[in-house]
């Protein structure tokens, strides 16, 4: 099961609370609810099976079916899967617990890198896996950061379930590349080109930064 849009599917945009909701609809129930949980699991299951590839440089990705063809592309707002593949872990079919953990930091590591590949370490909207080009936004109109929460939230679930030391270094360079990059007089604001060593703001602050992003 992957939710559809027309001749679109993705976990990105338009998709992605669905997941996330039927995963925290059993959490939520003291799991309990076993039809959520099934619903997740088939999503899951359509998701590794049709959208995640890994690129020629090794990193793990979540595509975009898109007109018959799967777009080698990923989304910011595809990058919150990580930490759901990793929370959802723990009940798991055919006790693939582990698997599922580690697919999580697969995505984590990709996301990553989108943020490590830019001038700012601040995340672009979108970023390719196209020959050469790997976690890197290609079009401008993709080069944008708005304070998303996705991948840091991603770092969180990681920590929590691995203690590994390297997310809590992540978020913390993320961190301090917002408060570098995006802070201004009257709080904090997206950026129109996170390649572009001297960004220009887009003088908007998201409601979701407050919500999400510093929680």
């Amino acid at each position: 099961m992957v939710k559809r849009f027309g001749d679109h599917t993705s976990v990105g945009g338009l998709g992605d609370s669905f997941y996330e909701y039927l995963l925290k609809a059993w959490l939520m129930s003291d799991k309990t609810d076993h039809e959520a949980r099934k619903m997740y699991d088939d999503a899951i299951e359509a998701i590794e099976k049709h959208l995640i590839k890994k690129s020629r440089g090794g990193l793990t990705f979540i595509g975009e079916w898109k007109n018959g063809h799967l777009e080698k592309k990923m989304g910011h707002l595809a990058c919150f899967a990580g930490g759901m593949f990793a929370l959802g872990a723990d009940g798991s079919r055919m006790d693939k617990a582990g698997h599922y953990l580690e697919l999580g930091a697969e995505i984590a590591r990709t996301c990553h890198e989108s943020y490590d590949r830019t001038a700012l370490k601040l995340g672009p909207e979108s970023f390719k896996f196209d020959g050469a080009v790997e976690a890197v936004a290609v079009r401008q109109a993709e080069k944008y950061y708005i304070l998303r929460p996705e991948v840091i939230e991603t770092y969180w679930y990681l920590w929590r379930f691995t203690h590994d030391p390297r997310y809590r270094q992540w978020g913390w360079e993320a961190a301090l590349a917002i408060e570098k990059y995006c802070r201004v007089s009257g709080g904090f604001s997206g950026v129109k080109d996170v390649y572009s060593s001297t960004p220009t703001h887009d003088d908007v602050q998201q409601s979701f930064f407050l919500a999400e992003t510093l929680k």
